[in-house]
């Protein structure tokens, strides 16, 4: 991956890529031939919960090199990209060379593009959203939208939906509105290393496939159960790719090896996505292809 590559010992490196595709892998050679901490940019790794489920580095990875911003948050808590900002901001200051990995895009783009510092939303305004979309609100609360929030909108994804809701019902301003008046950046991308892992698409599906089979084999349905126990399902954090599949196994609603292919069917769907937002938001990074043979 580092051959062809001029990475100076100074400047923050950003190493993206859809899931599957050896991120963390590639973060931790790096930093362990050249130094540094690594900073996770995966919403859904940043909860305790979710190791197995979400490939959170493994605690042998952990000791060989540092990592922040890993399971950090409670499963139950909410989090956004507004809070990973706020969380990364003393990280950066902190002197020692950042090697920022993830799959959230939005994370990236919030990063080395800026923010708009859009007020939290009210305990009350999150309850009576969070009733609006589970109880079959989520065409109303489209409608809802102003047309320019409407059309950036991925309006396949219901938080994202949601979120865009609770910025207008609690600010009377569009979601639009407030990332087109966006402060300077924490970190501009002109000043990183960023690296865009291309890769193959059947390589990865194939390798998708394998990793749900083994996360399976490692514990993911235990990290569900005590999920839905806890009564989390209904948290932003059980949006985590495979949740909601294999919860249906556990409530004994389909067999194991449907709730395996439908879990397998949906990281690939999600991956896709993020190639697409990856071509279309990140054309500037520099784009790494994976070999077929790791």
């Amino acid at each position: 991956m580092l051959h062809g590559l001029n990475i100076s010992h100074t400047a923050p490196i950003l190493i993206a890529g859809p899931t599957a595709s050896g991120k963390s892998a590639r973060a931790l050679e790096i930093a362990e031939r050249f130094g540094g901490q690594i900073i996770n940019a995966d919403s859904m790794q940043v909860f305790a919960g979710w190791r197995v489920l979400t490939a959170r580095p493994n605690l042998s990875d952990e000791a060989r090199a540092p990592h922040k911003l890993y399971g950090h948050m409670p499963q139950d808590a909410p989090y956004s990209v507004g809070h990973w900002l706020r969380d990364i901001a003393p990280l950066l200051a902190g002197g020692e060379r950042p090697i920022i990995v993830g799959g959230t895009g939005l994370y990236f783009t919030a990063l080395t593009e800026g923010l708009a510092d859009i007020p939290l939303t009210p305990q009350a305004v999150r309850a009576e959203a969070d009733a609006f979309r589970l109880n079959g609100g989520l065409a109303q609360m489209i409608a809802a939208l102003d047309p320019n929030t409407r059309a950036r909108t991925d309006l396949r994804n219901p938080m994202r939906v949601q979120r865009a809701w609770e910025v207008q019902h609690t600010t009377g301003r569009g979601l639009a509105d407030w990332q087109d008046s966006t402060p300077a950046p924490l970190l501009p991308l002109a000043e990183c290393h960023a690296l865009l892992l291309a890769a193959d698409r059947d390589w990865l599906n194939a390798r998708i496939a394998r990793r749900m089979d083994a996360m399976i084999a490692e514990g993911a349905l235990d990290e569900v159960r005590a999920q839905m126990q806890a009564g989390n399902m209904d948290c932003p954090s059980a949006s985590a790719i495979g949740a909601l599949e294999l919860a249906a196994y556990l409530r004994e609603e389909v067999p194991l090896q449907r709730a395996t292919e439908a879990a397998t069917i949906a990281t690939r769907q999600f991956a896709k996505r993020q190639r697409t937002w990856f071509r279309a938001r990140m054309k500037g990074w520099h784009s790494v292809s994976v070999p077929k043979s790791r």
